[in-house]
């Protein structure tokens, strides 16, 4: 099994996380969406990461989609995931973070690749902070975990974007204004593969 894409994408790292505390072998292939597109190519023609290359050759892509195999796969042992009423709030929360990091990639480019179309920019900035204010707000008033006495994919995916965020707009953001998700991000980097699983942010520029 092999996966592709840079742990500083939170959902490449989502993906590796998962993977490590399921105890689910794999290779990872730390391919750049701009540097190593080419090579991305053939087993997602998106061109986008992560990808997840299965023993049999079949490429999933979508961290979503690879993290709901994942708990298939991990069966009883699928810690991260919930049913229920439990399921439908996880996978709110999940979306809400992987929103949040959608316009935070957003805001990412234009800084990098040109000058920013002002309300193009704002509307980013405020689609981020408002979603950030509502889960800090969620967290704040959850539990040790979000919704449940352990970690499930929606912790794991908000501590993963929330370092993103705060790592690739560094300046841009009041992240005081969030303490209940800096504690929650405090926490989760504190495990063991929070800390295998990680690279700092740095944009590759697409080659000439």
């Amino acid at each position: 099994m092999k996966l592709i894409g840079q742990y500083d994408s939170p959902f490449v790292r989502r993906v590796g996380i998962t993977l490590t505390l399921y105890g689910i072998a794999f290779e990872h292939l730390p391919w750049s969406t701009f540097g190593d597109a080419d090579k991305i190519a053939p087993y997602n023609p998106l061109r986008r990461v992560p990808v997840l290359v299965f023993d049999d050759g079949l490429s999933v892509m979508d961290s979503s989609v690879i993290v709901t195999l994942l708990d298939e796969m991990a069966g009883n042992d699928a810690v991260l995931t919930r049913t229920g009423a439990d399921l439908r709030t996880m996978l709110r929360w999940c979306a809400l973070a992987a929103g949040a990091a959608d316009k935070g990639v957003s805001l990412v480019y234009e800084k990098a690749f040109r000058d920013g179309l002002p309300m193009w920019v704002d509307r980013c900035r405020a689609q981020v902070t408002d979603t950030l204010d509502l889960l800090d707000r969620e967290r704040a008033a959850a539990g040790k975990w979000f919704g449940g006495a352990s970690m499930s994919h929606a912790d794991l995916l908000t501590a993963t974007v929330f370092r993103f965020i705060s790592e690739a707009l560094a300046g841009q953001f009041d992240f005081g204004r969030w303490p209940a998700l800096v504690a929650h991000s405090q926490a989760c980097e504190g495990i063991p593969a929070f800390h295998t699983i990680y690279q700092p942010y740095e944009l590759t520029p697409p080659k000439d």
